[in-house]
Formats: structure tokens, sequence, C-alpha cells
């Protein structure tokens, strides 16, 4: 069967469960070799070790991907151990929904770093390794709730509004060395970070509001990854893809 991704080098952050898991999984069965970045080096090894078993190649990598040296230090191995790097997917976050006044600065300081520094490093630090590899494709997961104002989520909305920006930015600066910069923009995903933070009430309410009529699975976003780090989404880059069964335009 043809793969889409032959020969790649990728790296997923967030890569332990979730869309992050899938997305490796994807990828790795479509022929990359991916690096698979989690904060819990326990995990990542797992998630590595799960991809490998199922007939794909992985590498584990662990550390606090608000740090830039954690993604600059898992890029350049899989450069130095594989010659080539060429796919990076920005997907870790952390989130807490809170009121306005419940925002503490241990809650906005995590989120923020999650969710914004580390794509800010991640771009920074993949860019010189795609442009020595001939250019490359940037994966930036953002939300549908960065282009919504959405009750007890402001920090979450600001954070994935401003990954938006961020994507097109660094698409038209770095076109240039045939690197393009991409982001996802999820509706509600069944997610074990989901489940964390949404009581079935508001899991009703979602699934009322999508006019699909369903939540979305992570293979969803995984197949939207896919097509965007493959060769057939060649001239597109600075695009926000929204991946939420038509709930944005539902709320506009």
């Amino acid at each position: 069967m043809h793969k889409r991704l032959p020969h790649k080098v990728a790296l997923v952050t967030g890569a332990a469960q979730g869309i992050g898991r899938a997305i490796a999984g994807r990828f790795a069965a479509e022929g990359a070799i991916v690096g698979v970045l989690d904060i819990k080096a326990e995990n990542a090894e797992k998630a590595a070790q799960s991809i490998r078993d199922e007939g794909g190649q992985a590498v584990a990598f662990s550390g606090d991907v608000a740090r830039r040296e954690t993604i600059a230090d898992a890029v350049q191995a899989l450069e130095t151990q594989f010659g080539r790097f060429d796919i990076l997917v920005n997907n870790a976050i952390w989130v807490r929904y809170n009121t306005i006044d419940a925002i503490t600065p241990e809650i906005l300081q995590r989120m923020v770093g999650t969710g914004f520094n580390s794509v800010v490093w991640g771009i920074q630090v993949a860019a010189p390794a795609m442009a020595r590899s001939g250019g490359g494709s940037i994966i930036n997961i953002a939300s549908a709730a960065g282009f919504l104002g959405i009750p007890s989520a402001m920090i979450y909305c600001g954070v994935k509004a401003g990954v938006l920006g961020l994507t097109r930015s660094s698409a038209v600066e770095l076109g240039k060395d045939k690197i393009r910069v991409n982001a996802i923009a999820p509706g509600s995903i069944v997610t074990e970070g989901v489940s964390i933070n949404v009581d079935e009430n508001m899991r009703a309410k979602r699934i009322a509001r999508t006019p699909m009529g369903r939540l979305g699975q992570v293979e969803d976003i995984a197949a939207a990854a896919c097509f965007l780090a493959s060769d057939e989404s060649s001239f597109v880059t600075g695009e926000s893809m929204l991946v939420d069964g038509g709930v944005t335009h539902a709320f506009s």
C-alpha cells in the first residue's frame, strides 16, 4: 500500500495520549520515523513502544515543552540520528477552565508556557533543521476556541488565538525555505483531557450544538495532520483548518 510519509522524520509534542498519540501513530503508519515527546518519560516510552509494536518506527523523548531546550534537544537528536528533519506537530497543551476571578498566576504560567511558548520554541528550533533538509511542514494544533468567546475559558481562547497568529506570521517568514506552517483547529474531540474538564451535561450540550451531531474522534485530527504533513498539501501554508463538525459556523 502506498505510504504518504515515506522516510520522513517527525516530532510530535504531547504525543503520549489523545490527539498527539493518534497523530504519531498515523504518521508512523504512513512511513514516517516519529519522535514521541511528552512530559513524563515513562508515558512517552510506552507510546513509542506501542507504535513499534504496530510495525512503525518511533523514538521517545521527555521534558517540559515550555523550556526551549526540551524541543531543541529532541529535534537535534532526530536530525543527528536519521540525517534529516521534516515534520513538527506542536500539539502539547495543559488546560484548566476557570472563571476570570479564579485565574491564578500558576494556571496562567502553565497554560501559556505549554500551549503558546512551546509553539514559539518549536517553530524556532525546527526551521533551521527543516531548511537543511530542503523544506518541511510545521503543524500547530490550535482550536475552534481560538475563533470563539467561551465562558470560563479566557486563557484557553487567548492561547489558541495566539497560535493562529503564530501560524500565519511564521508561514510568511519561512516560505522562502520551503517550510509550510499550518494550523488545525479541532472542535470538541473525545480525549482523556476532555474527560477531565468536561462533565456529561457539558458533553451533551456540545453534541447538541454541533451540526454533524457528534463529537470528533482523535482519528479525525490525525487524518488532517497527515494531509498537512504530506506532499498533497505542498501549496498550502498559513492556513487554519477547522475540524469541528461545523460548530464554529453554528456559533457565528
